[in-house]
């Protein structure tokens, strides 16, 4: 299941998690954005039981995305023990996210 988290549930969420953790930062005006929504979803269903996957609004939650450097959208982190492992700004196609999460899981 994708989780929307706001500014005050970040460190809860995500940094204090043993998974490896998906963040997809996010605006409903970006056209990126919306097309990477179904890939997002679909990592989700083929690793759900392996990793976390949330998606913050930068337009609603710009302390996080402030925070985060997030200068571009959509940019994908992944998190490892709470420290970024690795980071994607822009589309990416389902098997190349696919293939990140293998490598950094």
């Amino acid at each position: 299941m994708i989780h929307h988290i706001e500014n005050n549930q970040i460190n809860e969420e995500v940094l204090k998690n043993n998974k490896l953790v998906v963040i997809d930062f996010f605006a409903t005006w970006c056209g990126p954005c919306q097309m990477l929504s179904p890939i997002v979803e679909a990592m989700d269903k083929k690793y759900g039981d392996e990793v976390e996957f949330y998606k913050v609004n930068v337009d609603e939650n710009q302390e996080t995305t402030i925070r985060y450097g997030i200068v571009s959208v959509p940019t994908v982190i992944f998190f490892k023990n709470g420290e970024e492992v690795e980071r994607q700004v822009g589309f990416m196609e389902e098997n190349e996210f696919s293939k990140i999460i293998e490598d950094v899981k």
